[in-house]
C-alpha cells in the first residue's frame, strides 16, 4: 500500500500556473514521511473491499492536508528543518509558505471531493469537522505556552484535537467509502483516535528518551522550549522540594546551556518516574484502540494487517 501511495503522489500533475506557487507544494509532498494517515485510510477500506486504488484520491487528499498543517506549523514555530530538509519558508520565504500552504488546503478538498456522489456529503462532513478540530487543537497548544497551570486532562484533549482526530478521520473515511456498517465506522474512528493519543505520547517520550541517531534530531527540544507535554505537566504536578525548585528554575531561565538544561530536567523526570508514567499511558490508549478494533465485525484474518501496523506504530523509535 505504501508503494501505491508514493507512486500516486509522484504522478500528481500540477498543470496550473504560476509554477512558483505549486513548486513548494510538490516539494513538501516529496519529503516523504511515514504516510500513516493515507495508510490507515486504505487499511480501513481494505477491511471490506479489495479495490483500494479507488480511494487513493481521498487518501492523498488527507496526506496533502496533513502536510499543509506541517508547512504552517513550521512557519509558526520558525523551524529551519523538516525531515532533514529546509522548511518552505527557509527555502523560499514566509509569504510563499502561507500562500502555497493555503493552496494545499484547497487541493486537499479537491482531492477529497473526487468520490462517489453517494459518499460525498458524509466524507466532506467528517473531513471538515476534523479540519476545524485540528485548528482548535493548535490554538490550545499555543495558549498552553503562556500557562503554568495546564492540567493533564487539558493536554490530552489538546493532543486529541491536534493530532489524534486526523488518524480517526482516516479510519472513518476509509470505512465510509467501503459502505461499512455504522457500528464498525464508529469503532474504527475510536481505534484511530486512541492510536493517535498513544502516538503523540510516544512523541513526547522519544523527545526525551529517544536515540538522537535514530530519532533524526537532538533530543530534548521540548525541554528546551518548556513545551507543555505530558512529561512536563506530570513532573510539575509530582515534584516536591529540591526537584520542584530545579524544574521551576530551569523553566524560568532565560539564558542557559542547552545540554545542561536537558540533562537536569531529564534527571528530575528519572527520579519521578515520568518516563514510566508516559509509557503506561501509551499502553493504556493502545489497549483501548485494540478493544475498538476487536469490536469491528469483520473476520480476524482481514483485521490482521491493521493490527500488525498498529503494533509497528507502537514500536517505532523515531
Amino acid at each position: 500500500m505504501l508503494t501505491l501511495i508514493q507512486n500516486y503522489i509522484d504522478s500528481l500533475p500540477y498543470n496550473r500556473k504560476p509554477e512558483s506557487l505549486y513548486e513548494p507544494v510538490k516539494y513538501v509532498l516529496s519529503l516523504g514521511g511515514k504516510r500513516i494517515r493515507p495508510m490507515l485510510m486504505l487499511m480501513s477500506y481494505a477491511l471490506y473491499r479489495d479495490d483500494v486504488e479507488r480511494i487513493l484520491p481521498q487518501a492523498i487528499g488527507l496526506e496533502t492536508y496533513h502536510n499543509y498543517t506541517l508547512l504552517h506549523d513550521d512557519l509558526m514555530d520558525n523551524a529551519d528543518v523538516r525531515r532533514g530538509m529546509p522548511t518552505v519558508h527557509r527555502k523560499w520565504d514566509a509569504n510563499t509558505a502561507i500562500l502555497s500552504g493555503d493552496s494545499m488546503l484547497v487541493l486537499a478538498y479537491q482531492r477529497m471531493q473526487e468520490c462517489p456522489v453517494e459518499n460525498l456529503p458524509a466524507v466532506l462532513d467528517v473531513f471538515t469537522t476534523t479540519a476545524l478540530e485540528i485548528g482548535e487543537g493548535q490554538q490550545y497548544d499555543m495558549e498552553f505556552e503562556t500557562r503554568d497551570d495546564v492540567r493533564e486532562d487539558e493536554y490530552i484533549e489538546m493532543i486529541r484535537l491536534k493530532t489524534s482526530v486526523l488518524l480517526a478521520c482516516a479510519m472513518k473515511i476509509g470505512a465510509l467509502m467501503a459502505d461499512a456498517p455504522q457500528e464498525d465506522i464508529d469503532n474504527l474512528y475510536r481505534f484511530g483516535e486512541q492510536m493517535g493519543l498513544a502516538f503523540q505520547l510516544q512523541d513526547d517520550y522519544l523527545d526525551v528518551y529517544g536515540d538522537p541517531k535514530v530519532f533524526g534530531k537532538a533530543i530534548g527540544g521540548d525541554i528546551v522550549s518548556n513545551k507543555k507535554t505530558y512529561m512536563l505537566i506530570n513532573a510539575i504536578n509530582k515534584a516536591e522540594g529540591e526537584d520542584r525548585e530545579t524544574l521551576l528554575r530551569w523553566i524560568d531561565a532565560k539564558e542557559f546551556d542547552r545540554n545542561e538544561k536537558v540533562a537536569a530536567v531529564t534527571a528530575v523526570y528519572d527520579r519521578l518516574g515520568i518516563g514510566d508514567m508516559a509509557k503506561a499511558k501509551m499502553e493504556e490508549y493502545y489497549a483501548e484502540a485494540l478493544v475498538a478494533l476487536d469490536r469491528v465485525t469483520v473476520e480476524e484474518e482481514r483485521k490482521s494487517a491493521l493490527r500488525d501496523y498498529a503494533a509497528k506504530m507502537m514500536k517505532r523509535d523515531k
